[in-house]
């Protein structure tokens, strides 16, 4: 379920764009947040679970989710280029793997590395909460670049559809609304974080055995329903 030529020109599109400046710029802000912090309080363990908590896993994962998401296709079917792909002899279900996989290679890079190195700036893996968090980060980058990349795949309108995603339901309505957290993909990736995690910082109004299945079953659906889009594109190309 993976061809090496899909993930170069995904990788190419990704990269290779003015996207790839925020993919620089989110992680960049947070390790020069986790440095100017670690220098100006020091140590302290609940302050490296706000900051990874609130900016890391709030906000730029789902972000970074946005921009690899939606960008792995989304592009491709707004100007009409992935005429071209489909045209070629790979299944349709390798290319949204394919897709999916460099979505999602991207967006741990680019979120959950970063976020194990500022945990590990705040506090040096403090009650395990470096590790925890960048878990937490790599787990939540899956679930969201399955999604995006399935909205780029059923409207032009992808970005801007994550984003209402990412900043309004996970970012306002998940810390404000507790029923809404139950359905956010921060929740069920935090669930799995606050396993490692030591002291109760870490937290999830999700418990595990739900996180793990709501996780998957997202995570495939989206995988699925993407890959039935995708295939509906290609019999209107050919009629």
């Amino acid at each position: 379920m993976y061809n090496p030529t899909v993930a170069r020109l995904t990788y190419r599109a990704l990269l290779g764009r003015r996207r790839a400046l925020i993919l620089f710029i989110l992680p960049g802000l947070l390790l020069v947040t986790a440095i100017a912090v670690r220098l100006l309080t020091g140590a302290d363990d609940q302050t490296t679970a706000d900051l990874l908590g609130g900016f890391a896993l709030g906000t730029m994962v789902p972000l970074i989710g946005v921009i690899a998401g939606t960008g792995a296709i989304g592009p491709e079917i707004d100007d009409g280029s992935i005429v071209y792909l489909l045209a070629k002899p790979v299944k349709r279900p390798v290319i949204i793997c394919t897709k999916l996989l460099v979505a999602v290679g991207v967006t741990i890079v680019f979120s959950a590395v970063p976020t194990l190195i500022a945990g590990l700036v705040l506090g040096g893996n403090s009650q395990n909460l470096a590790v925890a968090y960048a878990l937490s980060a790599a787990v939540a980058s899956v679930a969201y670049s399955a999604v995006f990349l399935l909205l780029g795949t059923v409207t032009r309108h992808a970005v801007v559809a994550g984003l209402v995603y990412a900043l309004v339901w996970e970012s306002l309505f998940g810390s404000l609304v507790a029923g809404a957290r139950t359905l956010s993909v921060q929740q069920w990736a935090l669930a799995l974080g606050g396993k490692v995690a030591d002291g109760g910082l870490v937290t999830s109004d999700v418990g595990l055995p739900a996180a793990v299945v709501l996780l998957a079953v997202v995570t495939a659906g989206a995988t699925w329903y993407a890959g039935q889009k995708l295939r509906g594109l290609t019999i209107a190309g050919e009629e």
